[in-house]
């Protein structure tokens, strides 16, 4: 199957799903948070010392954590999560565009809407919740279990670093974690899809 029997969701449509979460994001801060609202979102170290600790703590994550994802790449957790990532339109530079929608739009809804109201814990569960679809979670097993505690743990990261460092500090971890992952996951998609295509080549039944 080619990447492009595979894309189910276009660029375009990651995009406005991006940006219905902010829309819902503002309406919920101005219609049930305190007012002023911009100095509570932008609360925290102040914004190069966000950026700082965002881009050192993603590139710690693009050193250790492509590492892991290569190697583990035979689990049946890193195998789904291939196979439903792999249903985006990942081509040329839409994993970068993908991941930057992703980290504003998702912990501006997130953490800078909810978990004020909701506190870290339950917003975490929200954000699996929210998740589902994404990562498959369409029964009950070992590797769904897996799965879903490692995003409620991530979003529990993303939690404190918003409350501690601050919201454009997790923004900017949560893109640099998706850039780092869309791209394996390309990477792996197309090896998965060059392999049987090599074999076929072999055996005289592709060019």
């Amino acid at each position: 199957m080619t990447q492009d029997a595979k894309i189910r969701f276009t660029l375009g449509r990651q995009l406005r799903t991006c940006a219905i979460l902010s829309a819902i994001a503002i309406a919920i801060i101005a219609l049930l948070h305190d007012k002023p609202n911009m100095p509570k979102l932008l609360a925290g170290l102040p914004l190069p010392q966000q950026a700082g600790v965002g881009l050192a703590v993603g590139m710690l994550y693009w050193i250790f954590g492509v590492i892991g994802f290569k190697y583990a790449a035979a689990r049946k957790t890193n195998e789904a999560t291939v196979e439903s990532y792999s249903r985006l339109d990942l081509r040329g530079w839409n994993p970068v565009w993908i991941a930057l929608a992703a980290g504003f739009g998702e912990e501006l809804l997130f953490r800078g809407a909810l978990q004020p109201m909701l506190g870290i814990w339950l917003t975490s569960a929200l954000f699996v919740l929210a998740h589902i679809k994404a990562y498959n979670f369409n029964q009950l097993n070992g590797r769904v279990l897996i799965q879903a505690g490692g995003v409620f743990v991530v979003s529990v990261f993303f939690g404190f670093v918003a409350q501690y460092v601050g919201l454009v500090a997790a923004m900017i971890i949560h893109a640099a974690i998706d850039i780092a992952g869309l791209l394996a996951i390309r990477r792996m998609s197309m090896q998965g899809t060059a392999a049987p295509q090599a074999t076929a080549r072999a055996a005289g039944r592709l060019p």
